[in-house]
């Protein structure tokens, strides 16, 4: 199943912030399908497009109203069967996303629950006296019905009530879903928070705390995707879930060629190297030693194993990663292009998310009015009650909110970055008149043609595709360095993740550059520089 896509790369779409078609600030169908010539240029086999299904936008279409239509603001039913098939042939294939997690709050199933219907109460997981738990965008995970004498669980937003998995009504409803969309032609599936969907059997006896540490990797979360992808006939198409907070001996079962499950997983571990103390909302510099032990113990075991990763630095819930982990200033080409390369080189599949292939920054937004994401207006007001001041809650937002990830793609430099003719639903990074796509096809030395180059270099050589791999010891807690191996071919890569020269030793750097962002080998590493050295 793995070997269809391991020389496979992914691009991701965040569609409200993608293209917009017909100038009302919202990115849609169409304008993707304007751009798909532009998404062949880059390499890619497959397209992750955000959900774009009927849905009252209260967490920007993560709220699913109606799972089998098109929500009007992307466009119509025909656009997207039209876009499927100009992928196809293009040669690509789109990856739809599904929310199966929970609902919006206006589902016809949901709105049948609070009419009272038993058969749709049992959809969902209401409780007579539940536990106090947070939610993970902050506040009550329940919400009371007074109707009911019942209160419903939501461990993201109130308006998206999670489904009960148990009820096997619930399990077919789901099966079919995907069944529709596999006959529309799409050719792979992202599960949305899949490790959740399983809950404690007797949620009601459980202490107080976050809803979301209680509700992962549930007893029963293997056995319904096995079933999920068995009934549906989708074992050998490309397949990834998002496990939240989950462990590696939970992914490499996910991802297990025996397990029947998944293709891939995404693990988010090496993303919490900058939350001081484990709270997101604070600031911290990355820590590097961590973020180094992490991807070795992630890598490491589940090349053993046998198992597979996604790889990725950013996607449209996660701050830019130039901005991130990276130098957006002094250093900005140089950092994207050595974190594109730590990320692609390593064994999995790589997901290039929107805008990441050009070196996208976050917003730096100043005002809280600027801002849409509802965990980020969420948080903000939850550190104002704390007393956190305006300048400093807004200096945390700048630096955390998933917003940085959702502004706008960055076409030219012209009227509203070329997104669109109107006015962007919402605000554009002002460096977006040098940071575009038209610049950046111009300038030969471009973070965009560097990214092409990464794509096209895992699909000629095994060793990027299929090796195993070894993080080594470099002497230096800022340089990271891995090998892949494949028979008698041998790849080094060293990524020097600060913004001074660094030194480096015990590797052997003798052999053909595959690719770097400066010129040369030598055992001073410059600023963010990276090395890919090919051993034969």
């Amino acid at each position: 199943m793995q070997d269809k896509f391991k020389s496979s790369t992914v691009y991701q779409i965040y569609i409200k912030s993608f293209c917009d078609s017909n100038g009302d600030g919202i990115g849609d169908i169409n304008g993707i399908r304007s751009k798909l010539p532009y998404i062949k240029s880059l390499g890619v086999k497959y397209i992750w497009v955000t959900p774009f299904f009927c849905s009252p936008m209260a967490d920007n279409g993560y709220d699913v109203s109606d799972y089998r239509n098109v929500n009007p603001m992307f466009g119509t039913m025909e656009d997207c069967e039209k876009m499927i098939a100009e992928a196809d042939a293009l040669g690509m294939g789109f990856m739809f996303d599904m929310v199966f997690n929970h609902t919006s709050d206006e589902h016809e199933w949901f709105k049948k629950a609070l009419a009272g219907d038993p058969e749709y109460i049992d959809y969902y997981i209401f409780r007579d006296n539940p536990p106090e738990w947070t939610s993970i965008f902050g506040g009550s995970a329940w919400k009371f019905v007074p109707s009911l004498g019942k209160s419903y669980l939501h461990l993201f937003d109130p308006k998206q009530p999670d489904l009960n998995w148990d009820n096997p009504k619930v399990r077919e409803e789901l099966k079919d879903v995907v069944r529709f969309w596999k006959a529309k032609g799409v050719k792979g599936f992202r599960f949305d928070v899949l490790n959740r969907i399983s809950k404690p059997a007797d949620l009601e006896s459980l202490p107080s705390g976050n809803g979301g540490a209680f509700c992962k990797d549930g007893p029963h979360v293997h056995e319904y995707i096995q079933e999920l992808v068995r009934d549906t006939g989708i074992g050998d198409m490309i397949t990834v879930g998002e496990m939240a907070s989950t462990t590696l001996e939970q992914c490499i079962r996910y991802s297990s060629p025996e397990s029947h499950e998944l293709s891939m997983c995404f693990n988010f571990h090496h993303l919490k190297v900058d939350y001081k103390d484990g709270d997101k909302w604070t600031l911290m510099p990355p820590d590097l030693k961590e973020l180094r032990r992490i991807f070795s113990e992630w890598q490491e075991g589940m090349s053993k194993a046998g198992s597979w990763q996604a790889l990725f630095w950013c996607n449209h819930d996660q701050p830019r990663v130039v901005s991130r982990f990276g130098d957006e200033v002094k250093y900005w080409k140089e950092s994207a292009k050595m974190l594109a390369t730590f990320i692609h080189f390593l064994r999995g599949t790589p997901y290039i998310y929107q805008g990441e292939e050009l070196g996208m920054t976050n917003a730096h937004f100043n005002s809280i009015s600027q801002y849409q994401d509802v965990e980020a207006l969420n948080y903000y007001e939850i550190m104002r009650d704390k007393g956190v001041s305006e300048f400093d809650a807004l200096k945390v937002l700048a630096s955390k909110s998933r917003d940085n990830g959702r502004t706008p793609m960055q076409w030219n430099s012209g009227h509203g970055a070329g997104f669109t003719d109107g006015e962007s639903w919402l605000g554009i990074p002002m460096n977006y008149t040098r940071i575009n796509v038209e610049t950046e096809e111009h300038d030969p030395d471009s973070i965009l043609k560097y990214y092409r180059h990464l794509v096209k270099l895992r699909k000629e050589y095994r060793v990027i595709a299929d090796g195993d791999v070894k993080f080594l010891d470099t002497g230096n807690d800022n340089v990271i360095a891995y090998e892949r191996t494949s028979g008698t071919e041998r790849l080094v890569v060293i990524c020097n993740f600060s913004g001074n020269d660094e030194k480096v030793t015990g590797i052997d750097i003798k052999g053909r550059v595959l690719i770097g962002n400066y010129s040369g080998t030598h055992r001073m590493m410059k600023p963010y520089e990276v090395l890919a050295i090919l051993q034969a």
